[in-house]
């Protein structure tokens, strides 16, 4: 049995104080921990929030990301150096960084990106200046360098080391600007995920993630790559997404294979979920998908 490390990451660094800080306490007290070979590995706390616009980068808290992300970076070492399987809780999408600097000091890996929207703005097409909209454009080196360079090693990702899977914001982000995906980077918007069925969608990933020298790779889910319908308690809402039951398909393929090292959760917000009924739903189907992990020979 592998051991499941939870990570907590409460950082609102790259968004705002909106409640998706307290997602690590919502799921754990949803029974997240109560996963056989789950241990808890520590809390990282984020940096002071400024709300302020950098003037030179053009974003939110450049600074403390970079701080946020390199202490992020030493707890997920920790948790593969134990050969522990880190399962890091968002918190915003910025914690993306760290968890991926953890694996850039290692080697090469590769990014099943799972979420509703493709998050590759640059500083000056994003309204607010957040990262958790740009974090897939800075992890692949676009963007300014305080974030784009952490630790002298350049991008985190290379662009075909990426799989962008149920994705459903191209009208959205074309309309404000966004700059496009490299033609490198892999993208299967929702409908394409629909096309093949979340599974053969999920497998096809895994396979092209865990072909040419990669060491292995990291599973991002946001949970708004859920239908807005059973997934409100977001930040950014935007209609349609992926079932349930498509969800957990497409974790428990990606989670079953070895190559999988490690994944986190990002965006749910506990204030839009008063009577904790997602949470439970939520951590049911992380529960389901972590199975394939601890089960692992």
């Amino acid at each position: 049995m592998r051991a499941v490390a939870i990570i907590e990451a409460p950082s609102v660094l790259g968004l705002r104080p909106s409640g998706v800080e307290e997602a690590p306490t919502a799921l754990l007290a949803a029974g997240l921990a109560d996963h056989p070979g789950a241990v808890r590995a520590g809390r990282v706390e984020a940096p002071e929030y400024d709300g302020r616009r950098d003037a030179v980068t053009g974003v939110l808290n450049p600074g403390g990301i970079a701080r946020y992300s390199v202490r992020l970076a030493d707890a997920v070492g920790g948790a593969l150096d134990a050969g522990r399987f880190p399962v890091v809780l968002g918190g915003d999408c910025s914690i993306l960084l760290g968890n991926l600097l953890a694996l850039r000091r290692r080697g090469r890996y590769g990014l099943l990106f799972l979420d509703g929207h493709t998050d590759f703005y640059q500083p000056s097409a994003e309204p607010a200046g957040e990262v958790a909209s740009m974090e897939l454009a800075l992890a692949t080196g676009r963007g300014p360098r305080p974030l784009t360079d952490l630790e002298g090693r350049g991008p985190l990702l290379r662009d075909e080391d990426v799989v962008a899977l149920g994705f459903r914001d191209a009208a959205e982000s074309s309309a404000a600007g966004m700059q496009p995906l490299p033609p490198g980077l892999h993208a299967v918007d929702l409908d394409g995920v629909r096309a093949a069925g979340a599974a053969e969608a999920a497998r096809r990933a895994v396979h092209r993630l865990g072909g040419g020298d990669r060491a292995g790779y990291w599973v991002h889910l946001d949970v708004d790559v859920l239908d807005d319908a059973v997934m409100p308690a977001v930040d950014y809402r935007i209609p349609g997404g992926l079932t349930w039951a498509e969800l957990e398909d497409v974790l428990r393929t990606a989670l079953a294979d070895e190559r999988a090292v490690g994944c986190d959760v990002t965006i749910f917000n506990p204030r839009l979920d008063p009577g904790g009924t997602l949470a439970a739903r939520l951590v049911a189907c992380l529960r389901r998908a972590l199975a394939e992990v601890t089960e692992r020979p």
